[in-house]
């Protein structure tokens, strides 16, 4: 057994005014927990992240807290890209609705996606 999953996903080809969008990464902060049957502790907070003139052209950095872990969302409008990570203590994530729900959203044209398993040897009772 392991202790829970980390979904990381890279979007690729995605609208530059909904990678622009704040309000609709609110949104789906606020949405995909419920989605996903998962309980916020914290309200979505997303901020613009400035630029720089190495290979980073700006965009919006959002994040919800969940009791089972967390959500993150990183959008690059200019780039048309997306990285976000839903991470959480539950076992057998959906990945496709996941995937499917940034797809859409975004209207991503292709996406890489990779799913860890994480706290392999995560002990079955408290050791203190």
């Amino acid at each position: 057994m392991h202790f829970g999953e980390h979904l990381t996903i890279d979007g690729y080809g995605g609208s530059k005014d909904k990678l622009n969008d704040n309000q609709l990464i609110i949104n789906l902060l606020n949405d995909l927990p419920k989605i996903m049957e998962m309980h916020p502790i914290s309200k979505p907070e997303v901020f613009l992240a400035l630029g720089n003139d190495i290979k980073d052209p700006g965009g919006w950095s959002g994040f919800v807290l969940i009791q089972e872990s967390h959500i993150s969302i990183h959008t690059f409008p200019l780039r048309g890209f997306l990285s976000a990570d839903v991470y959480t203590c539950k076992n057998g994530l959906d990945t496709n609705l996941i995937i499917s729900y940034f797809k859409k959203h975004f209207e991503l044209n292709s996406v890489e996606s990779n799913l860890i398993k994480r706290g392999m040897q995560y002990p079955n009772h408290n050791i203190y």
